[in-house]
């Protein structure tokens, strides 16, 4: 008798190795899988402007990247004597309005270059509800605590959300046309947002997303079928109820390594794991001759990875 049922991933063909490069943006969610990638010393950057919930946001920080755009000061607004963007998070935030241009700059510098050589994308939406300034009509990335009273809520039609990844699909297409964009849709419950009003959301983002994984170099990783359809059960999430907890991210991370990682790099993991969990180790007594060994023996397995695999510890 079966007790569950199992979701069957289609064999990818663009693995991930570690001489790849891997770019995630989005949801919170996107930030586990980044986190499980930095752990198995992958060379990734994970959303460099902050988390970002829902396409638009994404497409900004793409359009921004692929022109090298520069903030300047008219970008920026003040509320609660700090400065602040609508399109970035609030750790860019800062009393003094030099710095946010320079922080802000800086990362989107950082990341053009980035994005320019990147192997892959993971493109991790969460939610199609968007806040538009009732002044311009913009849709935020960020409302920084802004009065609710300024902005609009509105849901992204599947159309719109279509269009919007099929412009960033486009861009990403002339900019790094080797690219390969991986799209999953966030686990992440929106509850906030009320509860047919979330299972709205993730159905017009579910819809978009299938229809541009008809494109070129585009991908679908079904990590929220995982969570909904194969683990199911309230003892995999928080005690929020609405993130994934550590072993179910686990679970996704191992069903996403069946698929997405190079054999190569996977008969690491172990080794990593290993070198990762002695670097994390602290000694009561450093001058002993125990822990000498352990040092010595430490440096000789992160040098066999370098060896192995270019891995600098």
């Amino acid at each position: 008798m079966n007790f569950r049922t199992e979701i069957k991933i289609p064999e990818s063909y663009e693995s991930i190795n570690h001489s790849s490069e891997i770019l995630l943006l989005g949801s919170c969610f996107s930030e586990n899988i980044g986190n499980k990638l930095a752990y198995f010393k992958f060379n990734q950057l994970t959303n460099p402007y902050g988390v970002l919930f829902h396409p638009k946001a994404i497409e900004t920080f793409i359009a921004d990247c692929v022109i090298e755009k520069q903030y300047l000061q008219s970008d920026l607004f003040t509320f609660n004597d700090l400065f602040h963007s609508y399109h970035h998070h609030s750790s860019f935030s800062d009393t003094s309005e030099e710095k946010v241009l320079h922080n802000i700059n800086n990362v989107i510098e950082t990341a053009s270059v980035f994005l320019k050589k990147a192997s892959h994308l993971i493109i991790t939406l969460g939610t199609a509800w968007v806040y538009k300034q009732k002044k311009t009509g913009n849709i935020v990335t960020n409302c920084h605590k802004v009065p609710q009273q300024a902005f609009e809520k509105a849901l992204l039609s599947p159309i719109e959300i279509e269009e919007c990844l099929g412009r960033i699909q486009k861009k990403l297409a002339v900019f790094n046309p080797s690219l390969k964009i991986i799209f999953t849709l966030s686990p992440v419950r929106h509850l906030k947002d009320g509860f047919i009003e979330n299972t709205l959301s993730k159905s017009h983002l579910n819809t978009a997303i299938h229809q541009i994984c008809k494109t070129e170099n585009c991908f679908y990783f079904p990590a929220y079928e995982i969570v909904m359809d194969d683990l199911r059960e309230y003892r995999f999430y928080k005690k929020d109820m609405l993130h994934p907890n550590d072993i179910a991210v686990d679970y996704i991370w191992e069903q996403f390594s069946k698929n997405w990682i190079s054999e190569v790099s996977k008969k690491h993991f172990k080794n990593i794991d290993s070198i990762q969990k002695d670097l994390s180790h602290k000694p009561f007594h450093k001058e002993s001759t125990n822990h000498q060994k352990f040092l010595k023996n430490l440096e000789r397995k992160k040098n066999l990875l370098k060896k192995d695999l270019g891995i600098d510890f």
